[in-house]
């Protein structure tokens, strides 16, 4: 359970989990503190290998890290940024059914459930929402962990062009003349 501890601590912190800058932006400098520290697990994880204690509350959240958060840093811009999205949706998803996520912190839930929002799926993007609006009506007022603007923004673009056409080019995907209009505007990247 060490491993999952690392992750843990090196993501929220120690203390009260509160929003954190590093998260959601392009920091050149975090993504190689994520490459060097966890590459390894990263890589692992990504094929099947998940740290001891996966199978609990807090070591599934890590796994989730590992292949929905992680893989983004480590391999920004590039395909591999999104080579643990089927494995991380599945575990998040096993999770909740089995009420795991009811014994994290709701910041934790956060990012337990933006696998839902990564995913290519309106099925999922709606599961995300709902996922979302829930979370919220358990902490009205607390507006960190109300990630349902977010969720409902990423539904809106799966819903117009049944993919994030923002991933297009890392992915080798010919855009359409819709989404290149589109990938003008502002807003339209994650």
């Amino acid at each position: 359970m060490q491993l999952v501890d690392e992750i843990h601590e090196f993501w929220f912190g120690t203390g009260p989990i509160a929003w954190r800058k590093a998260w959601f932006e392009k920091d050149p400098a975090f993504d190689d503190a994520i490459r060097e520290r966890f590459g390894g697990a990263v890589e692992a994880a990504v094929v099947g290998r998940f740290p001891e204690g996966a199978d609990t509350p807090r070591g599934g959240l890590a796994t989730v890290l590992l292949l929905d958060q992680f893989t983004r840093n480590m391999w920004r811009d590039t395909p591999r940024a999104f080579c643990g999205d089927v494995s991380a949706l599945a575990l998040a998803s096993g999770m909740i059914a089995a009420g795991q996520d009811r014994q994290l912190q709701p910041m934790e839930r956060c990012f337990l459930y933006l696998p839902f929002e990564h995913a290519e799926s309106m099925p999922e993007q709606e599961r995300c929402i709902a996922l979302y609006k829930a979370l919220a009506a358990e902490h009205p007022g607390d507006r960190a962990v109300d990630f349902t603007d977010y969720a409902e923004q990423h539904a809106a673009i799966i819903r117009r062009f049944g993919r994030f056409p923002h991933r297009n080019r890392v992915l080798g995907r010919t855009s359409t003349a819709e989404e290149a209009a589109f990938l003008t505007q502002p807003g339209s990247s994650f």
